[in-house]
């Protein structure tokens, strides 16, 4: 299973972003408003220039309550794996874990089209392993 395939399944197809000017305030006001976990840092909506998540903002809030007043640009990371919707389920998975991420960055010819969270990638692997069980089930009773 590709990414894209991964896409076409979500519910929601837009990817929110937040400018890294915007203030940590209106960012979770972001995150709360569309219950996500981690919002791409992009100027204009579709280069990629970091990602911030709930767990930088409470990091981040324990060594220092001003940065509610703070840019996004002052805790969001700025190397960023992405990979693009042909990828691999399987492949990402590995980049996942090894770089111990939850959200990835979908990118077509370098500009900014999906976000593939770990729950994603776990829900459409239990899909691929529950369709395979279900023809297996199907094909034993059959004889």
């Amino acid at each position: 299973m590709r990414i894209n395939d991964v896409l076409k399944g979500k519910a929601r197809q837009d990817v929110v972003t937040v400018g890294p000017d915007s203030g940590v305030r209106e960012l979770i006001g972001l995150l709360a408003e569309h219950n996500l976990g981690a919002l791409i840092v992009s100027q204009d909506g579709t280069s990629v220039d970091g990602i911030v998540s709930e767990r930088d903002v409470v990091r981040s809030l324990h060594d220092d309550e001003a940065l509610l007043d703070g840019p996004v640009s002052a805790i969001m990371t700025t190397t960023v794996q992405t990979c693009e919707g042909s990828t691999h389920v399987d492949e990402l998975m590995h980049i996942m874990t090894e770089h111990r991420i939850r959200h990835v960055p979908v990118l077509t010819e370098g500009r900014l089209t999906g976000i593939i969270s770990i729950g994603d990638v776990v829900k459409s692997r239990i899909g691929e392993l529950e369709f395979e069980r279900d023809q297996l089930d199907h094909y034993v009773h059959q004889t």
